[in-house]
């Protein structure tokens, strides 16, 4: 995590962190018309749909991007291996943590989100531009695994015998409503974790002590095994970067996500699927 003011202080330095805008939302409109509204200096667009994964299909609605076609996004966005990289969307964190989850899958070492995205830059009337940006092309070399993953069997497995965080809002994890993916429901024994609740009313991520309890009253500890899904994988990524801010995981010992996650799962019909506030 950087805060606004730690991220100002950064773009004096030489050379400043690479700055990526992954602002995108769920029933729209696309997050690059945003972008050109208005935009941190220096900040290259990165469209989660055709970037940060793969094309929808049998393995979920954002599969993971093929390593080459990753490495060609990220280096056309001037990200260099030995050079921080700062990303944000509009508020949240929740879809800046997939970029951030993808880069340290990646395997690239120093990647952070902005604390609050750019509402909270925005509220501070901080600098933005509607400059087109044209940086020179990175250096980064891709090397995927460095982050684990399950698939829905393994995930089946974690949801059993350890624990499965499922990220998306109560309403759809109980199956009470359904907006995109093929039945609702959950996948047998997870827990819902909703996103939301990592951030403060002022916008910001809860504190390390905060969110600690939080997963704790969970049942989450450091000691067992933990993993996040949610409905395509994206906002699953929020869980991770929480787990990891609150310090019951680490770089050593990451909890693993589900990439597919329901937007797979449902897609199967032999696959069971839960219903209610319980785990099921």
């Amino acid at each position: 995590m950087i805060s606004t003011d730690d991220l100002t202080s950064a773009l004096w330095e030489a050379p400043p962190p690479t700055l990526l805008d992954v602002r995108w939302s769920l029933l729209g409109p696309p997050g690059r018309e945003d972008f050109e509204r208005g935009h941190l200096p220096g900040a290259v667009y990165v469209d989660l749909d055709t970037d940060l994964a793969a094309e929808p299909g049998p393995a979920g609605r954002h599969p993971l991007p093929d390593p080459g076609d990753l490495e060609a996004v990220l280096r056309r966005a001037g990200v260099d291996g030995d050079r921080p990289v700062v990303v944000y969307d509009a508020d949240n964190g929740s879809v800046a943590a997939r970029a951030w989850w993808l880069l340290r899958w990646a395997g690239h070492e120093s990647v952070a989100v902005l604390d609050g995205g750019y509402a909270a830059w925005v509220a501070e009337e901080r600098t933005i531009t509607t400059d087109r940006p044209n940086p020179a092309e990175g250096d980064f070399r891709v090397r995927p695994g460095s982050m684990p993953v399950v698939d829905a069997d393994s995930a089946a497995r974690l949801a059993r015998e350890g624990i499965l965080l499922d990220a998306r809002a109560p309403e759809r994890y109980r199956g009470d409503v359904e907006p995109v993916d093929p039945r609702p429901g959950h996948i047998p024994g997870a827990l819902n974790a909703p996103f939301s609740a990592h951030v403060a009313a002022s916008g910001r991520w809860r504190s390390p002590e905060e969110l600690a309890k939080h997963f704790a009253d969970l049942g989450v500890d450091a000691v067992g095994q933990v993993g996040a899904y949610c409905g395509s994988g994206v906002t699953a990524c929020s869980v991770l970067l929480a787990l990891e801010h609150a310090g019951v995981t680490d770089r050593q010992h990451p909890a693993v996500l589900y990439p597919g996650s329901w937007s797979n799962w449902s897609a199967d019909p032999a696959r069971p699927a839960a219903t209610g506030s319980e785990a099921g």
